[in-house]
């Protein structure tokens, strides 16, 4: 019987893997046809732009693997396949690109045809791996294309790990219990529901007579010794291994695993902007920040005029403020406040209580004093969306005393954020707004910018708690 059910799942991974083979052609082959139909309407598909199919057909069969499109990624959030299939994506066109320059053949083929092609297909890969793991989560949540599994381990960590399994059936993972060394074990140490199987040196005399999938060990660092000792019993089985680092209890922020000079690498708190992640954050800066400025000029420009008119003084106020890595920028303003309003010294918060001039009090109010931000963006001092950014004295204060505090800075500093969308800015618990803040960066994405970005719009501007 576990001979049987071993085979079947084998045989099924290798169907799901042809047939994911298969889609992925069929989909560089619609949007090459798809793309010629809108640039060449009515003419019939070109010899040439057969070949071109045909060598996109044979780089994916280098490329793709390469990225590992075919590895059963059960269990990886979508954002991170996302990520992979856009990069192996971007590398096939652009080995297309290097190979017609190197032939000498650009100028054969329609550059609009090519771009639509990228394009096109891009969009139609995406929806096909959605599509697929939709249909994987359905079928596993039906019983189907289950992975049967075992935990090693008693601790806290043993049981997240379970509640974690169980309350996502689309996983399609079943556990089949648990071993354990700790006091306690049998009378349901990780759940009631779950078999005890014994002491974690059991581990492997069980995997040997019964079908099981993956062994999670789940331990506390102290337990290195057992930790070794059971992966070291479990070298004669050919079943998968996966450890749970005990990271948990530390304060994480956006965590993975890495590999630096062929060492494994936990990543327990880093910014979210390198790689792509940060050309991309640039260009959605630089992009947005131009449009804006083109559009606003008009309006800054009564503004300038307004601050100018109603008090003596410049009409920016630059204000030293502390963004990413702690690097220090002047941050501009229209200035709202006679020139000698800090004479007494800086103060945090109290808005309310500021001496503002009446039209300095309505820019603030409705937070047009913060629009020169905008070229801080363009600069590349700032982004549109981030943490608000402190003065460096308040930094040094608030880091000593706001747990998690320096980890805002992990991003650039922006004009508006989640925590400001969500009614924390102004005089508002700090706390709080660094906790929000810190959600932020823990599941930043494009998307989410753009949420901030349409939701500061509506509610972003005017707030009680600008003064």
């Amino acid at each position: 019987m576990r001979s049987l059910y071993a085979g079947l799942l084998r045989e099924f991974s290798l169907l799901l893997t042809w047939l994911t083979r298969f889609l992925d052609l069929a989909v560089l082959w619609a949007a090459c046809w798809l793309a010629y139909g809108i640039v060449f309407e009515g003419r019939s598909f070109g010899f040439r732009y057969l070949v071109a199919f045909v060598i996109a057909a044979a780089l994916s069969f280098s490329v793709y693997p390469y990225f590992s499109l075919y590895r059963v990624r059960r269990g990886v959030p979508f954002i991170q396949e996302l990520r992979t299939v856009s990069v192996a994506w971007v590398t096939l066109f652009t080995g297309l690109a290097l190979l017609s320059v190197i032939t000498k053949t650009s100028n054969d083929y329609s550059r609009l045809w090519f771009g639509l092609w990228f394009g096109l297909g891009f969009l139609c890969l995406l929806a096909s791996r959605l599509a697929i793991r939709g249909i994987l989560a359905r079928l596993r949540m039906r019983g189907i294309n289950h992975s049967k599994m075992v935990i090693v381990g008693g601790s806290d960590l043993a049981k997240e790990a379970a509640e974690r399994i169980k309350l996502s059936p689309e996983l399609g993972y079943d556990i089949v219990g648990f071993f354990s060394d700790f006091e306690g074990a049998k009378t349901g140490d990780i759940g009631n529901d779950i078999e005890f199987l014994g002491a974690s040196a059991d581990t492997a005399a069980y995997v040997s007579r019964n079908h099981v999938d993956q062994v999670w060990i789940a331990m506390s660092l102290e337990q290195t010794a057992t930790i070794k000792q059971v992966v070291d019993s479990l070298d004669t089985s050919t079943v998968d291994v996966c450890y749970i680092p005990d990271i948990f209890s530390f304060s994480l922020l956006n965590h993975s695993v890495s590999e630096v000079g062929d060492m494994p690498l936990v990543n327990i708190s880093v910014s979210p902007m390198s790689g792509v992640n940060r050309l991309i954050k640039a260009l959605e800066d630089r992009i947005i920040a131009a449009l804006i400025l083109a559009i606003i000029s008009p309006a800054m420009l009564i503004l300038a005029i307004g601050v100018k008119l109603s008090s003596p003084g410049p009409v920016f106020y630059r204000q030293e403020r502390v963004s990413w890595n702690g690097q220090h920028f002047e941050m501009l303003k229209f200035r709202s406040m006679p020139v000698d309003s800090e004479k007494d010294g800086i103060q945090w918060g109290g808005g309310r209580n500021k001496a503002a001039l009446p039209f300095g009090q309505f820019i603030r109010r409705t937070s047009l004093d913060e629009l020169p931000q905008f070229l801080n963006v363009l600069m590349g001092q700032m982004s549109i969306v981030g943490p608000r950014p402190e003065r460096p004295v308040f930094v040094e204060q608030f880091k000593a005393e706001i747990p998690g505090y320096m980890k805002k800075h992990k991003v650039k500093a922006g004009i508006t954020g989640w925590a400001q969308i969500n009614g924390w800015r102004g005089d508002t618990d700090l706390t709080k707004r660094v906790e929000y803040d810190l959600y932020y960066i823990r599941n930043w994405s494009p998307w989410l910018d753009i949420k901030i970005i349409f939701f500061t719009i509506f509610k972003g501007f005017v707030s009680k708690h600008a003064y």
